[in-house]
């Protein structure tokens, strides 16, 4: 699938779904976990929540890629420049690919909400989604041919800065307000 000049546009397409669908499970369902948890100590609630934002992320990515590609390959077709076979997504492929690498991403902060109890649960949490957002902005920037640096801090920035929100508007609703 590499040409000589480097990964052709179908392989880079796959990439970024595949980062932009890890990424984005991470942090969301991270995101929902540690509002929720910030608002209560229901488990229940905490799970219910959790696993809704895994199943309507997962399922929103795939509609979200399989659109967005499908949109792409329908002006290929009608572009007067041939495209090479290579060149070519498979939107039903995209959005697999997507909502797949969105549970993958996902199960990390799900995973690590439901198995700690108590205190820990959030900072446990927290930790957990920083390394596998180190982790997927690395691999990220590797498999694209770039330095890891820059992917790094930037997933790692957006990461803690929607923690940290989704934790300041969970500890507002779980506050009693006399």
């Amino acid at each position: 699938m590499h040409t000589q000049h480097g990964p052709s546009a179908a392989h880079l397409n796959w990439l970024r779904a595949g980062v932009l669908g890890a990424n984005d499970g991470i942090v969301s369902v991270a995101a929902v976990v540690v509002g929720v948890a910030a608002a209560t100590t229901n488990n229940s609630m905490i799970i219910a929540s959790g696993l809704a934002a895994l199943v309507g992320g997962a399922l929103s990515m795939a509609l979200g890629e399989y659109v967005s590609v499908s949109s792409a390959r329908d002006a290929q077709r009608a572009s007067k420049v041939p495209v090479p076979p290579d060149e070519i997504v498979n939107p039903w492929h995209a959005g697999l690919a997507s909502a797949l690498a969105f549970i993958a991403g996902a199960l990390l902060p799900f995973l690590a909400v439901v198995v700690v109890d108590g205190t820990a649960k959030i900072p446990v949490t927290v930790v957990a989604v920083l390394l596998a957002l180190v982790l997927t902005g690395g691999v990220g920037a590797r498999l694209g041919g770039a330095a890891p640096t820059r992917a790094v801090i930037r997933v790692l920035t957006g990461g803690t800065l929607t923690l940290a929100l989704t934790f300041a508007v969970g500890s507002l609703f779980g506050v009693a307000v006399a």
